[in-house]
């Protein structure tokens, strides 16, 4: 079963209680539960579920060695001799624990029905038909940019040849026969020339200032435990997923790294809960951070959208896909159930009153969308408000586009217009 499959193991000693005595093992854990296996035998010495778990914290044993320990109830569990090392282990334990209680509620350790409702289903077709008609939006939006970008193109080859006739009309203007350099009409005209030129480029610059640093579109944010390179020196964080690019960021919300979207150059998935991200250089070593969440499931669909051609799924992975329990639960969900039944309740017991009440609590319980269904939308709806985003920010790009072709088809027009006076002038 999924719920066995390990997301990260330790090599540790676990006390014994009852025999007095440690016994070297492995630490596993599992999306919502923690076992300890002895490595003589490979006896199961220890395994509880994550939201049973009433206290983690670091301790001493003996009062010299640094420990663990696990509450379970009115029961404490003892682990030492972790590693790599005991705060390793500790934020990486800490971080699933929290997540499962958030995610669990007082719903947790109660299976969800996987039973279709017919109104999951018909939100599921809205939405996938909204989802549809945004990438057919975003396609033509894609077109329409790359209109753009060619009309530039052109725009920058006219201007190029426009610098040519310059220089072949200031030899004109200035012959070799010419005892005094340039002709003083000549050296008042670049002079203006180059004035207007810095006045619309500092223009620009200013324009790009106003539009840039604001605009950009956060997707999702959720904590994580990262580590960078090949240190196994995991430490808690946030990871921010944008638009134009993935940032990391520790527990204090201080700045860690940036990937702008051009640079990442591998995302690759070794669970459902782990990936690593990876820039490559030559000559230098690679920039790589390997990031753990127990909501990384609902980024990977994101980051499924936006690195296509980049991303990679690993064998470990196939092992949870094939199972649907590999995610902890979603606190979103049972609020969306419960909220939705709530909701149904009060509406019925207006109009039917009475002996019709007692069904109407029967009916409550089966929850309009299931677990499964408002997971799906969920990451439907990520998926159109990250179509959206990435709209926008097409949208503003064109909109710059626009504007540096306006002013570009004015500058080269009033180009045009010199040239045609000068040319006449030498005629």
């Amino acid at each position: 079963m999924s719920k066995d499959i390990a997301i990260h193991s330790w090599p540790c000693s676990y006390y014994v209680s009852n025999e007095k005595r440690w016994v070297c093992g492995t630490l596993s854990l599992t999306p919502k539960s923690l076992r300890f296996t002895s490595s003589k035998d490979g006896e199961n010495l220890a395994s509880f579920r994550l939201f049973r778990i009433s206290e983690i914290k670091k301790e001493s044993s003996s009062f010299i060695f640094s420990s663990l320990t696990i509450t379970e109830g009115n029961v404490k569990h003892w682990f030492s001799s972790l590693q790599p090392s005991r705060a390793v282990v500790f934020n990486v334990l800490e971080h699933f624990w929290r997540e499962q209680l958030l995610g669990s509620g007082a719903a947790a350790g109660v299976e969800a029905s996987e039973s279709q409702t017919s109104k999951g289903k018909e939100l599921i077709r809205l939405v996938s038909g909204s989802q549809k008609r945004l990438e057919d939006t975003g396609k033509v939006l894609h077109h329409q940019g790359e209109q753009f970008d060619n009309i530039m193109v052109g725009l920058n080859k006219i201007e190029s040849d426009s610098d040519v006739a310059d220089k072949l009309l200031s030899e004109l203007e200035s012959p070799p026969w010419w005892p005094f350099g340039k002709l003083p009409w000549r050296s008042q005209q670049e002079a203006k020339i180059q004035h207007e030129a810095s006045a619309s480029a500092s223009a620009s610059a200013s324009a790009s200032a106003k539009k840039g640093p604001g605009k950009e579109g956060v997707i999702t944010k959720v904590p994580v435990i990262f580590s960078k390179g090949e240190d196994s020196n995991l430490k808690p964080g946030k990871l921010t997923v944008l638009v134009s690019a993935l940032e990391i960021s520790d527990s204090s919300s201080q700045h860690v790294h940036r990937y702008q979207r051009q640079e990442v150059d591998d995302i690759r998935v070794h669970t459902p809960f782990e990936i690593s991200i990876k820039q490559r250089f030559i000559g230098k070593p690679d920039i790589s951070y390997r990031l753990m969440s127990a909501k990384m499931p609902e980024v990977l669909s994101i980051l499924e959208m936006q690195y296509k051609k980049k991303i990679e799924f690993m064998p470990d992975y196939s092992a949870f896909k094939s199972n649907p329990e590999q995610s902890p639960s979603n606190p979103e969900t049972s609020i969306w159930n419960s909220a939705s039944g709530f909701i149904d309740c009060i509406r019925l017991s207006e109009d039917q009153p009475g002996e019709q009440q007692a069904q109407l609590q029967v009916q409550v319980l089966q929850p309009p969308v299931s677990d499964s269904e408002a997971q799906e939308l969920k990451q439907m709806v990520m998926k159109l408000k990250n179509l959206a985003l990435e709209a926008e920010t097409e949208l503003e790009r064109q909109d710059e586009a626009l504007d540096i072709i306006t002013s570009s088809v004015d500058h080269t027009t009033t180009h045009i217009d010199k040239h045609t006076r000068r040319m006449r002038k030498l005629l």
